[in-house]
């Protein structure tokens, strides 16, 4: 869960506020700055940011870092 912390604190940094919400393994980001996202990225249903470990000594994995902060860019 390292790379979510280290980057949920830099987008904090930069002032974008992000909501998330799980529906377990998938992390899906809901909200940029107060904002609803409405864009749907590898799911029927929402924005995946990620899916979370399933299994002890797994990582956090990012879906694509690209479309991510293209959506971010968006949403700013």
């Amino acid at each position: 869960m390292k790379k979510l912390d280290v980057f949920c604190n830099r987008m904090e940094k930069l002032g974008i506020e992000l909501k998330m919400w799980a529906n377990f393994p998938w992390l899906y980001l809901g909200e940029i700055n107060g904002k609803t996202v409405t864009e749907k990225f590898q799911s029927d249903h929402h924005f995946t940011l990620g899916f979370l470990p399933i299994r002890i000594g797994q990582e956090f994995t990012f879906t694509d870092l690209t479309e991510i902060f293209k959506l971010i860019r968006k949403y700013k």
